[in-house]
């Protein structure tokens, strides 16, 4: 019999399947301390979990026979993912659940944004029977911008073309066969912002969306744009977007989400007349806490049982001795593959991992995930890619995936080399993990370099003149940027070249925009390892 301990609230509804099966017995105990949890989590087979209970690395270690965390949601960052893996139990979350709930969400605010609905209703309880304030807009034959085509980015845009909306978005890797299939033009965020009418943001928010939507895209918006966002609270800068309404460049805004929630009670938002927020509602519907709720229950039975599934967000199991040797590997992987992400413009077509040395005569199709957490997480956020989904994501994304092993047989060093074909590009670079070192980049390109997998680094393409490493380190000093390494290549005398520099802290947009001032510089590229 499989012992499942249920710590948070979780609809009933949804556990039916664990409830009803004739080999689980469920305890449902909530509000437990950690103290608590660790004197009782021995007994158990599983543990099913909202955001509330926080399962550490403690509770994880008192639970000897814990096989499966399950999260009845998205995120899973009450779980130690890395002392799960460690103990090797599964840990699942049920991602689909929302996907209808959010949508629909989206679509409410967008309505009551289009006919200023809750501003209606309160004058209207107020006594006030004002019918010329509020002029309305139709959603018919206006223009949706959807920055983010996922799972519910789309079922927003199946939903505005029944309303007679033309649809045009944005995503780094929807194919742009599967998006006419879908009835959307695929486009730019800065044509997004400059024709349409209603904008939603359906994007993760990572290093790179995080306000992705901020000043200079306000002054160069179209006016009397709208704006939706029921994502993640930091992908529209919040001051700049009061300042576009203020000035009427945007006609109004519906926020679900905030930068910080909840948020101060004097946010600009909450007094705004041209604002509508709700408290972060998007998943909260009786069906989605079912559906959560069914999700990961169906998982943690299949595990239980020793049955496929899907929907793990930690380490798949590697036999032991494969695991050893490939052990070094795995982050290096990581780190080159998001290093890669982040020099390559357009959306990803193909990723090539090819391997020399020893490591072509071992099975790497353990290290392709971790390559593909990297490239992906740099556009859809850690939160979203793991190393049991980077593959399915990336199939999904239509990502070709090749596998080779050198040919050149003189190799003796241990090398990964990942190449990245994009709509735009291919480009490539080379890593090495070193016994007591560990990871190096060793090559960009056709340049060999030699640097640790940490901090900040520029990557600098340029004509090759004289006095343009003087004036980009001039630039550099002036702004408090420390240069820690520089090493340059170039193919020719005049021709071509590159700088790469190690640097002690981030730059500026000031910074970056200076660079590209100095008329040599023709590409600027920053890598930052987290």
């Amino acid at each position: 019999m499989f012992k499942v301990l249920v710590s948070d609230p979780i609809s009933d509804f949804g556990l039916q399947q664990l409830t009803s099966a004739n080999d689980v017995e469920v305890t449902k105990i909530t509000g437990l301390s950690e103290e608590e949890l660790v004197s009782i989590i021995h007994s158990y087979d599983a543990l099913l979990v909202r955001s509330q209970t926080k399962v550490t690395r403690r509770i994880m270690e008192a639970g000897v026979h814990l096989k499966v965390i399950g999260r009845a949601g998205v995120g899973v960052d009450n779980i130690d993912l890395d002392a799960a893996t460690s103990r090797g139990i599964v840990v699942v979350n049920a991602p689909d659940g929302n996907t209808v709930t959010t949508c629909e969400h989206t679509f409410a605010m967008m309505m009551a944004l289009a006919r200023h609905i809750p501003q209606a209703y309160a004058k209207t309880v107020a006594g006030q029977w004002d019918r010329k304030t509020f002029l309305g807009v139709e959603l018919r034959n206006k223009t949706l911008g959807v920055l983010g085509l996922g799972r519910i980015g789309i079922e927003v845009a199946k939903r505005a073309a029944a309303f007679g909306m033309t649809v045009i978005g944005y995503d780094p890797f929807l194919s742009e066969e599967r998006a006419n299939k879908l009835g959307i033009k695929l486009t730019t965020v800065d044509e997004i912002i400059r024709t349409a009418d209603f904008m939603t943001v359906h994007t993760p928010l990572t290093n790179e969306t995080h306000h992705m939507i901020a000043r200079p895209q306000f002054y160069v918006m179209k006016r009397g744009m709208r704006i939706i966002n029921c994502a993640r609270g930091g992908i529209i800068d919040e001051a700049a977007l009061v300042e576009a309404l203020d000035e009427g460049i945007v006609a109004g805004a519906a926020f679900d989400v905030f930068e910080h929630e909840p948020p101060a009670p004097d946010h600009p938002f909450l007094q705004h007349p041209n604002i509508i927020v709700t408290p972060h509602l998007g998943a909260s519907t009786l069906e989605a806490q079912e559906n959560v709720a069914l999700d990961v229950s169906e998982q943690v039975i299949h595990i239980l049982r020793h049955e496929p599934f899907k929907n793990a967000v930690n380490m798949p199991a590697v036999p032991t001795d494969l695991l050893n040797k490939l052990q070094p590997y795995f982050i290096l992987c990581e780190q080159l593959g998001n290093a890669l992400a982040q020099m390559t413009d357009g959306a990803v077509r193909e990723v090539t991992v090819e391997c020399s040395g020893e490591l072509a005569d071992l099975d790497i199709s353990p290290l392709i995930p971790y390559v593909l957490k990297g490239i992906l997480s740099h556009h859809l956020g850690k939160e979203q890619v793991n190393v049991v989904n980077s593959v399915h994501l990336a199939k999904a994304r239509d990502i070709h995936l090749v596998e080779r092993k050198s040919l050149l047989t003189q190799s003796s060093s241990n090398d990964i080399t990942l190449r990245l074909k994009t709509t735009i590009e291919e480009r490539w670079v080379t890593g090495s993990a070193l016994p007591g070192v560990g990871g190096r980049l060793v090559r960009i390109g056709p340049y060999p370099v030699e640097l640790s997998l940490e901090g900040y680094i520029l990557l600098i393409s340029q004509m090759d003149r004289p006095g343009i490493i003087g004036r980009v380190g001039t630039l550099l000093g002036d702004n408090g940027i420390n240069i820690a390494t520089m090493q340059v290549g170039r193919n020719e005398v005049g021709g071509s070249a590159v700088m790469i520099l190690k640097i002690d802290k981030k730059t500026s947009k000031n910074v970056m925009e200076s660079l590209y001032a100095i008329p040599e510089i023709k590409r600027v590229r920053e890598i930052t390892f987290d």
